[in-house]
């Protein structure tokens, strides 16, 4: 009896954790460019606290933007969501996008950068840190903004648009001798903000830059490279998605037009749902694997986690909710979110860093373009119906040895151990030591 009633908790406990997976796969997990993500406030105030306890030096020993990532991202999902609000109520924004901003700069956020490249630390960090500086400023009225901080962004953003124009590849170094085209795509994003919240200065250097962008992208995709010879700006990698879901993100506020094309090759080569189970993105297009690396992560059936939690704020800022929609459905399967009131985090809060990001891709809107339409959808809803029924049949199997008809049943008319069996049923009777004749047909 003990064991059977410990076997009902059990499958109970394994149904409930079915049914929760089942809610987490239908419920709406994405919002859109304009109403609020759900879960990303209370992820920004779980990320807070964690980076105020040092998740951003642990996700420095992980790889070598960790710390800068880990304070950027959080401030720019600040920005995301404060300019969701209403003018009025965007103070904790932003003193939090300040404050991000803050460590960004600071020695510790500055710290694996070469201050001696052009832009100094790299185009990296300066084109992020500059991408921030203008989201400060965004969340401020046109009238009320801080002087000083007008002024440090207007700077720093001539000093991109100079390192851009003084060299002859579009694409400026990351590190000494090394670059990667998606640095250079975030920087130059940061221009047209610029030229978005202040009097319009640098068409020229965006133009120039699109133009050797063109003249350089990858034989084989027809994308952005992954990597480029820092002399030449010619491809040397393969276009791979760790960059792609980045510069897809970015590059619709640069070029629009010139983004969607980007956008819908991209997906054509990269999005796929191994064994059936949802969307999913590979690092490598179709038809090529490659290893993996610190950026992104291990790849399982080629598949890289952090690409595909990328590329749903991709797919939101290109206005395919579609696909953004069923990537955040699988996150929260898949990411073992753990809610309280206050606060979310994934995967039990072990990696904030990755909590950064998916609060990143979630509340991701675009900035200075306006929205764009819609392209064809290559997801539906259907794509749930494999997983739905892996959930329904995990929910289901525990109970199957508790079923009734699984009982062992007993004998209707079962005899003590030792006792006589019972007369039969039918056959002559005994009558005072005589047979009786057969009622039915005897003589």
């Amino acid at each position: 009896m003990i064991v059977r009633r410990l076997g009902a908790v059990v499958a109970a406990l394994v149904s409930l954790a079915a049914l929760l997976g089942v809610v987490r796969l239908v419920a709406p997990a994405t919002a859109g460019p304009d109403d609020d993500p759900p879960g990303v406030a209370r992820q920004l105030t779980f990320l807070r606290a964690a980076l105020d306890d040092g998740a951003g030096e642990d996700a420095q020993a992980l790889f070598p933007e960790g710390f800068f990532f880990a304070h950027a991202l959080y401030g720019l999902a600040r920005v995301e969501t404060g300019l969701r609000l209403p003018v009025g109520e965007r103070g904790a924004a932003l003193r939090e996008a300040r404050w991000a901003l803050e460590r960004l700069e600071s020695p510790a956020g500055r710290a694996p950068f070469d201050r001696a490249l052009t832009p100094a630390y790299g185009v990296f960090h300066a084109g992020w840190t500059n991408w921030l500086r203008g989201g400060v400023l965004a969340l401020q009225p046109a009238g009320h903004r801080e002087p000083a901080e007008t002024q440090r962004f207007a700077e720093h953003s001539a000093a991109l648009a100079a390192a851009f124009d003084a060299s002859a590849p579009p694409y400026l170094a990351a590190y000494p001798g090394q670059a990667w085209p998606v640095d250079s795509t975030v920087a130059v994003a940061s221009l047209r903000l610029h030229d978005h919240l202040l009097p319009p200065r640098f068409t020229p250097t965006v133009d120039r830059w699109l133009a050797g962008v063109r003249e350089r992208l990858d034989p084989r995709t027809g994308l952005m490279p992954h990597r480029v010879d820092l002399a030449t700006g010619a491809p040397a990698e393969v276009a791979r998605a760790t960059s792609q879901s980045v510069i897809q993100r970015f590059l619709a506020e640069i070029d629009p037009g010139f983004a969607r094309e980007q956008y819908l090759r991209f997906r054509e080569r990269y999005v796929v749902s191994p064994l059936g189970l949802g969307p999913a993105v590979r690092e490598y297009p179709r038809g090529l694997d490659g290893p993996g690396d610190v950026d992104s992560g291990p790849l399982l059936l080629g598949v890289s986690l952090s690409a595909t939690v990328v590329t749903l704020g991709a797919a939101q800022v290109q206005g395919d909710a579609a696909l953004a929609g069923a990537l955040a459905n699988y996150g929260e399967l898949a990411g073992v979110p753990l809610g309280t009131p206050h606060t979310k985090r994934y995967a039990f809060g072990a990696l904030p860093i990755g909590d950064a990001f998916l609060a990143w891709s979630k509340s991701a809107r675009p900035w200075v373009s306006a929205p764009p339409s819609a392209p064809p959808a290559t997801v539906s809803w259907w794509w749930r119906l494999p997983l739905l029924s892996l959930l329904v049949l995990a929910g289901a199997l525990p109970w199957a040895p508790l079923a009734p008809w699984r009982r062992r049943r007993q004998p209707p008319h079962s005899s003590p151990a030792g006792a006589a069996p019972p007369a039969r049923a039918s056959g002559p009777a005994r009558v005072g030591g005589e047979e009786a004749p057969d009622q039915l047909g005897g003589d």
